[in-house]
Order: C-alpha cells, then structure tokens, then sequence
C-alpha cells in the first residue's frame, strides 16, 4: 500500500464546487485512472483520501492538498501519467510524493491559510488601510458563527493591504481546529462585500515539519 499526496491548484471552473462535490470528483478520477484505491474498514466502507484543509465556496487556489491510500505498487511517475488523463478542467495537477504510511492525518498538522484578495481597482485604498490600522490595533473584535460569539482577532495572524494594479489584500489566518479564520469574516469587518472581490488561497502552513516537505521525492 502507498500513500500519496497531492498538490494541485483549484481553478475557476470548480470555484462554485464545495468539498463533498469535490471528494466525489477526485473519486470518479481515481477510478477513471483504475487505480486501486484503499477503503476503510466498517459497514460502509469509504476511499481512503483526505483534504488537508476545506477550501469556502467561491473560492480558488494554488495549494491544495490531498492525500489518498492506494492498494498499488506503481511508481509516481506512471500513477501521475494516469491520473493526468482522467482529472477533470478546474483541477490542475502539481505534484504527486510519496507519504510514510505512519504521518499524522492532514488536519492535524494544518496551522494557518494565506489568502490573497484581490480587489476592485477603484477601491479606495486608503480608507481601507485605515479600516486594517484599527482592525490589527484591536484586542477583541467579536463575530457570531452558527449563532455563538467568537472572537475574530486572534485568528489573524496577517493582514496587509498592497497599492498593485490591481490593489490587494494578503491575509494569513488561523486554520486549527475549533480556531479557523475565514477570509469572508475579515473582509466583512473591513466593509468589504466577499462577493464584489477574488479570494485565492495561496499556501497551507504546517503546524510540525513534515518529512515530506524535507526530502520525499515529488513528480
């Protein structure tokens, strides 16, 4: 048995795909490719194939992660090859690595999410700088989700506004369980209505080194 992650961006043409739809799409690709996927064990047994970390609706990204169990011995290259034939427009494949069976599941290592807004070039930058100044100077900026109070501000760990052509916004939020920050949130504090700007995720923090990102061979 082997398992195996994979990097790959989300594109415009699964934005509007949630993560259910899109564990299903990854299936239907694996078994497009004839690839001897793992199952779990139970009564109703499922794939064996995680996300590292939900990606919201509407949105799209350079960093997604999957890792799948696959009853198969082989090599990267030729599963890639395989795969590469079957994924569906909207999935772009980056690369395929090998993953010691014994690593901790995605979740558990997922520290924080790096986002880049991009904004509408007649923004008014300026009065959104100040909107940032006042939101990283407070101690406590309470939120409601499913109905209980939170606060918002320690699940900020950056947040930035850039004068680019055209203006954006990077942002590096908590993604631990029980304490994720959503780029929305944010955005709605600042006044700014998520659905009038592009949100794409950028990078996925790990909590502990993986020895996957110190020397696993990728293709």
């Amino acid at each position: 048995m082997q398992r195996i992650r994979i990097r790959y961006k989300k594109g415009e043409a699964l934005q509007y795909t949630g993560n259910l739809d899109l564990h299903k799409v990854w299936e239907r690709t694996f078994r497009r490719a004839q690839l001897p996927l793992a199952y779990s064990q139970g009564f109703h047994p499922q794939p064996r194939m995680h996300q590292a970390c939900p990606l919201p609706l509407g949105f799209t990204s350079n960093c997604e992660i999957l890792d799948f169990w696959c009853d198969s011995e082989d090599s990267l290259e030729k599963i890639r090859a395989m795969l590469e034939k079957t994924v569906q427009p909207g999935i772009e494949i980056l690369t395929l690595s090998s993953i010691p069976l014994k690593n901790p599941v995605l979740q558990t290592v997922i520290e924080a999410s790096d986002y880049l807004v991009s904004l509408d070039e007649n923004t008014d930058i300026q009065d959104i700088d100040i909107k940032i100044q006042n939101l990283l100077s407070s101690e406590c900026l309470v939120r409601e989700r499913r109905g209980k109070p939170y606060n918002l501000r320690p699940l900020i760990k950056f947040l930035k506004l850039f004068d680019s052509n055209p203006p954006s916004i990077e942002m590096r939020l908590s993604a631990l369980p029980g304490a994720t920050g959503r780029p929305e949130e944010v955005l709605e504090v600042l006044g700014i209505p998520p659905n009038t700007v592009d949100i794409k995720r950028t990078a996925l923090l790990f909590s502990s080194i993986d020895s996957e990102l110190l020397n696993q061979p990728k293709v």
